[in-house]
């Protein structure tokens, strides 16, 4: 018989070397990689649609296709994309994805493979030590913030809310992370039942004004019962005061949940602890090991002071799981989670943790630290140039200043096609304040000095040009 899903042992090694051949040679062409190569992309998607072959073809004709594909983009990879936040795709984590996908591991009950789920669970336990949560504290890994956002509302909900819960109300800026609210609305919450709170100049969360929305929907007769905050926001990196708000939030009773999908690794260093002060007091917080630990994307995390909590919002048995043991010493991660099939995250964040150790990713994070501090230096130098709001983390945003002989908001966007179609650096823009704005953030281990002093020397070459 020919078991065509099942490969000599000769094949797989042809496939995997091949594999690792093209992968090597990515990533040692990447510093020289061009920042996007979206030309006649949209083309080659349109060639590439089909339907499923009856028959089967050649590895190296898969793998080639692959290849032209994975070309036709935005290099998200290379030290030069300072879009968005970056994920930088650690290759060790990259290892770890095909040693757990190739082995096929199912962790999300203790009992499958109690060794494996110890490993994830010393990740969720760093996480948690992280902060300073309680031996009782819990945690999951999940495919990305977004996810991770979802299930802190919902157990927010359930722990602050009857059942009939459509009184509720929870509280944002007006800075927070769009997946935020999403995660509100998927959870239940009409759009109206979110109050987008005021920020201060710096677009922190006004504590002041946060104050004066409780005061305003307990009179009306809601039930304020969540507030989030942001360790890091995405438009501009501003870190929301959260002492203050976590002393709002136990005043009121609000559960606290901390956005630090994009900062929240940063605590690892010591000016990211005196920026974070007072996230240690929250209730739960979101984690984006793809960001701040450099990882392929596709890996978030969320950890709950009181991991109890995170479970009765999530648990629900099934007759079909009873061959099974309950918690002992380990967890059930599918207790604490909507996912029940999942593969085997832990892997990625372990293995780089063990081969690398925690000082490597506090070194790399300092070290983005620092290079946010020399673009912002740079950019105030540049002729023309508005930086309006010194960084928090690493996002360093800057425009067109008025006075300029046109309209700032289309020097700006036509600032930004130049930057970019040098093809050394890729940057990405946003909305602040009516303004066309900028917004540079560098969180790839990729990025270092040499880049940001090209990107700043790209950057006055094209202000120049612009405004001249």
């Amino acid at each position: 018989m020919n078991y065509p899903l099942e490969p000599s042992p000769g094949a797989m090694r042809a496939m995997g070397d091949a594999a690792l051949s093209f992968l090597l040679s990515f990533l040692e062409g990447l510093p020289e990689a061009p920042s996007f190569n979206t030309e006649s992309a949209r083309e080659l998607a349109r060639e590439l649609r089909g339907s499923a072959p009856e028959d089967g073809g050649s590895f190296d004709d898969v793998l080639q296709t692959f290849v032209l594909a994975a070309s036709k983009v935005n290099e998200t990879a290379g030290p030069g994309y300072l879009a968005y936040i970056p994920g930088g795709g650690l290759f060790s984590a990259a290892v770890a994805d095909f040693l757990a996908a190739g082995t096929n591991r199912f962790v999300n009950l203790w009992a499958q493979a109690p060794a494996l789920v110890q490993m994830e669970n010393d990740v969720v336990r760093w996480l948690c030590d992280l902060f300073a949560f309680p031996p009782g504290s819990r945690g999951i890994l999940t495919s990305g913030g977004s996810l991770a956002n979802f299930s802190a509302v919902v157990t927010a909900r359930k722990d602050r809310l009857p059942e009939d819960f459509l009184k509720g109300t929870l509280y944002v800026s007006h800075q927070v992370h769009a997946s935020v609210t999403k995660a509100a609305s998927l959870a239940g919450f009409p759009l109206g039942n979110i109050r987008r709170v005021a920020c201060t100049p710096e677009l922190r969360m006004d504590v002041e004004a946060l104050r004066s929305a409780l005061r305003a929907d307990r009179s009306a007769g809601l039930q304020p019962f969540c507030v989030i905050p942001s360790a890091g926001t995405t438009n501009t990196g501003a870190v929301d005061p959260l002492e203050a708000i976590a002393d709002v939030a136990a005043e009121e009773e609000l559960w606290m949940h901390v956005d630090a999908a994009y900062g929240g690794f940063f605590h690892l260093t010591e000016r990211g602890r005196e920026r974070f002060v007072g996230i240690e007091r929250a209730d739960s917080i979101t984690l984006d090991p793809h960001k701040g630990m450099f990882l392929p994307y596709g890996v978030g995390a969320l950890v709950v002071r009181d991991g109890e909590k995170l479970r009765d919002a999530h648990y629900s048995g099934a007759a079909y799981l009873q061959d099974l043991p309950g918690e002992d010493e380990l967890p059930n991660f599918a207790e604490y989670s909507p996912e029940l099939s999942r593969d085997f995250r832990g892997l990625r964040v372990w293995l780089p943790l063990k081969l690398h150790g925690v000082s490597a990713f506090r070194e790399a994070l300092d070290e983005k630290l620092d290079l946010a501090r020399v673009l912002y230096e740079g950019l105030r130098e540049i002729p023309g140039l508005e930086v309006p709001w010194e960084p928090d983390l690493t996002t360093v945003p800057f425009r067109v200043a008025e006075g300029a002989d046109g309209d700032p908001n289309t020097l700006t966007q036509q600032l930004l096609d130049r930057i970019n179609a040098s093809k050394r650096v890729f940057l990405s823009s946003t909305m602040l304040d009516g303004r066309f704005t900028i917004r540079p953030c560098i969180l790839s281990h990729r990025t270092h000095r040499d880049r940001i002093d090209e990107a700043l020397d790209i950057t006055a070459k094209s202000a120049a040009e612009i405004l001249s």
